[in-house]
């Protein structure tokens, strides 16, 4: 096993399936299965999901909503698709808990670190929603922030793209793949694997980022267990 602990950060649009909006029942089963048998196989687990697929705080400040309310109303989207994947973890027959940066009871725990980690160690899947609980914060900037709290061996970012080209893939079939990156590379080469606040806290804390397609089933095992997939962000 490479990773002992990790954090999976997932976006509210992979939850959604080919819509882009809502959950999508076989995606949400497909991703509670492969995280179940990471959990089960040792690995310790804690998720940060975004809320893209129900709301987005940015949209609604193009539609003239305050920026902050605009945020909150992300936060609690990402409370939503926490506790829906959080179900099918549970069903798939691994304990798991959704903590919130914002207390939310009865719907969800209020997160502490020590409390999540506890949870990880003795074997569930913690699921970390409402963002930082701060607006003008993404959920990327707020699964580096977990990772760095939890001390995660790595932060996993489960995409639609199995990892990180030096153009977009989609539109140019040519484009080139990377094994291994460096943070200092990505930055300069204003790659777009997560935002500013994420990279420098992950650098910092020197926690290498695996970028990889989640929709793949046996990626993220395979990641776990030191195969050589998606692209590793580090370092070096």
């Amino acid at each position: 096993m490479k990773y002992k602990r990790i954090l999976l950060k997932l976006s509210g649009e992979a939850l959604a399936g080919a819509s882009g909006k809502g959950l999508d029942e076989s995606v949400i089963n497909s991703f509670a299965q492969q995280i179940a048998r990471v959990a089960k196989g040792g690995t310790q687990v804690a998720i940060v999901i975004g809320g893209g697929n129900i709301f987005r705080g940015l949209s609604g400040v193009g539609a003239g909503f305050e920026r902050v309310r605009g945020d909150q109303m992300g936060m609690l989207a990402t409370v939503i698709n926490s506790i829906g994947l959080s179900l099918y973890i549970k069903a798939a027959g691994v304990p798991s808990e959704v903590f919130s940066s914002t207390k939310m009871e009865p719907m969800c725990k209020y997160y502490v670190r020590d409390d999540a980690v506890r949870f990880m160690e003795s074997g569930g899947v913690a699921l970390i929603a409402g963002g930082t609980g701060n607006p003008f914060f993404t959920t990327d900037s707020a699964s580096a922030l977990r990772a760095c709290e939890i001390g995660a061996d790595a932060l996993l970012k489960g995409t639609k793209v199995d990892g990180v080209y030096d153009s977009d893939p989609v539109k140019n079939p040519s484009a080139k793949k990377y094994q291994t990156l460096t943070f200092g590379k990505a930055l300069a080469d204003n790659l777009k694997v997560m935002d500013a606040t994420a990279f420098t806290l992950c650098r910092e804390n020197d926690i290498p980022i695996v970028v990889f397609k989640m929709e793949d089933e046996g990626t993220l095992e395979g990641i776990v267990a030191g195969k050589d997939l998606g692209t590793v962000v580090s370092n070096g």
